[in-house]
């Protein structure tokens, strides 16, 4: 990984090879200086890279200078301990059982950085709490006063629900909360293997359906979650997942605590 600030041959060569696919670092001093990051900055914008200016390995295999682009694995270093103190009102036996299938996952998915891994286990605990899958909740926000459990989805055309039952066949499961007809139907067909959630919307709580379903979710928004991350925009990458910021604080307090303790 080479960054502002970073010298030497590593930099000479990451500045040829940006000049040669046509964005100028300037100088080829071997200084990752403002002008080496605006270039990297360009180049991962036309590449579809997070552009954060930092020459990163998929930058660098993008760019020919790395034969993998394959992240560091941090996986061995979220360990039961590490995710209890993320979610510290969460009983340790539902950590023990259900993060290594998360782990399993993540892997699956290729998301095994860091920011991923923090961003799965703050996802759980900002959704569930308890680290394991559960069914959404009645709230005003879905049920009106004096109507069916559900109701105020039945309709909503964007989660793709076409009348009652739909509200309360897809309402919010797993993990991650799937709700929407739409979701139901377009990730069932990607599991492994496949499964009609329409048909049987309650598989989405399955503990490895629902850590699938999880690392799925968050690997359709990668980029986008991270470039928020890097831009400390936790509200905008909780809103990526929920949809709104509804357990905003205890995302927020999971992800930095985490993101102390791993390296």
């Amino acid at each position: 990984m080479l960054q502002i600030g970073d010298a030497g041959d590593a930099v000479v060569a990451l500045q040829q090879a940006l000049q040669a696919k046509g964005f100028s670092p300037g100088a080829v001093d071997g200084q990752y200086g403002n002008g080496t990051q605006a270039a990297v900055i360009a180049f991962q914008n036309s590449a579809g890279l997070l552009a954060d200016g930092v020459a990163g390995p998929r930058t660098l295999h993008a760019l020919g200078l790395a034969e993998s682009d394959a992240l560091p694995d941090a996986t061995a270093q979220m360990t039961v301990q590490v995710a209890s103190q993320m979610c510290p009102s969460t009983p340790i036996g539902n950590i023990s059982r259900n993060l290594p299938v998360l782990l399993d996952a993540m892997r699956d998915a290729g998301l095994v950085d860091k920011s991923m891994l923090l961003m799965a286990v703050a996802t759980i605990r900002a959704e569930t709490e308890g680290f394991v899958p559960l069914d959404e909740g009645q709230s005003r926000f879905n049920t009106s006063p004096g109507g069916h459990p559900f109701d105020l989805y039945d309709n909503r055309a964007d989660l793709g629900n076409q009348g009652p039952p739909d509200g309360a066949d897809f309402k919010g499961r797993g993990f991650i909360q799937l709700t929407g007809r739409t979701n139901y139907t377009t990730y069932g067909p990607r599991l492994t293997p496949a499964i009609d959630l329409v048909a049987d919307p309650e598989r989405a709580n399955d503990a490895s359906v629902a850590a699938e379903l999880l690392a799925m979710f968050l690997a359709d928004r990668e980029l986008q979650i991270k470039d928020a991350l890097a831009h400390g925009n936790m509200q905008a990458a909780r809103r990526l997942v929920n949809g709104g910021t509804n357990g905003l604080d205890r995302f927020t307090d999971a992800y930095n605590t985490g993101n102390s303790l791993l390296t």
